[in-house]
């Protein structure tokens, strides 16, 4: 069983930078595949970034974002940069110990969601 909980949004300007936070309890949290995802009003909810033995990215995100963790302190970061209006979203913490990690329902755990508000 693991448990999250994001941090860290807020509003920002176009061109800014941001970080998320997401903690996480569990004795299995190292072994687990850590995903942010995106929901924005009226969109589906969407794959940003995960993190495993390796990184992967959304393509719209590769390059400006970087997913890391650390496993001593049970703790996964999302480091947003050169942040744009379309990035407006709910952004959600996710572990899992599946293998599509670009897949919502391939994750069991959940945080409640962290609002990132781009503004133009």
């Amino acid at each position: 069983q693991v448990q999250v909980a994001e941090s860290g949004g807020g509003l920002v300007r176009a061109g800014d930078s941001l970080r998320l936070s997401c903690a996480a309890s569990g004795r299995t949290f190292s072994s687990a595949t850590m995903g942010w995802f995106r929901q924005a009003p009226g969109k589906e909810r969407e794959f940003v970034a995960a993190i495993s033995d390796s990184t992967y990215y959304a393509g719209s995100v590769k390059g400006r974002f970087t997913v890391s963790r650390d496993n001593a302190k049970n703790t996964m970061y999302l480091q947003m940069n050169s942040l744009k209006p379309e990035d407006t979203a709910v952004y959600y913490c996710a572990a899992g110990y599946g293998t599509l990690y670009y897949a919502w329902h391939d994750y069991s755990f959940w945080g409640q969601g962290t609002q990132v508000t781009v503004s133009s």
